[in-house]
């Protein structure tokens, strides 16, 4: 686990989602386990893209593929517990996006754990990158970073 001191705060995000822990989620440890909290990422950004982006993916012909992933780990997890995700635009690309997300415990002001997602938009059909559809970018606009 790594210090505190520089873990991100709730100011550097500009939407927040809640996720419940589940009984499951606990290790041999007595805490989240590492590999979860990449679920969480996945949770606050699909959510947002459908809630926000009008997002549909079992029928739309262009999708978002992870291309690339990191959390850092600052402090333990456990069930049962309500954590907040907090989600930023870092960086707003033709057909990418590069989000960052933040794990927080309850209402506490430092991230529990922080870390980025990458996806990359293509044709359904094909997999070849393509330009995120405007509604989507339109979405992600309002979550970027100042």
């Amino acid at each position: 686990m790594k210090n505190n001191d520089s873990a991100p705060t709730r100011d550097h995000y500009s939407y927040f989602s809640t996720i419940s822990t589940r009984w499951t989620d606990n290790d041999v440890y007595g805490h989240v386990n590492n590999a979860l909290y990449y679920n969480f990422f996945d949770t606050v950004i699909a959510g947002y893209l459908v809630s926000e982006g009008g997002f549909e993916f079992a029928t739309t012909d262009v999708i978002g593929l992870a291309v690339e992933s990191n959390c850092r780990y600052r402090r333990p997890l456990a069930f049962p517990q309500d954590i907040q995700m907090g989600l930023r635009v870092a960086h707003l690309g033709k057909s990418s996006v590069r989000y960052e997300v933040g794990v927080f415990a309850g209402d506490d002001h430092q991230a529990a754990a922080d870390g980025y997602f990458v996806h990359v938009f293509v044709l359904r059909a094909t997999n070849k990158p393509t330009p995120i559809p405007d509604r989507l970018r339109a979405a992600l606009e309002r979550l970027r970073a100042p």
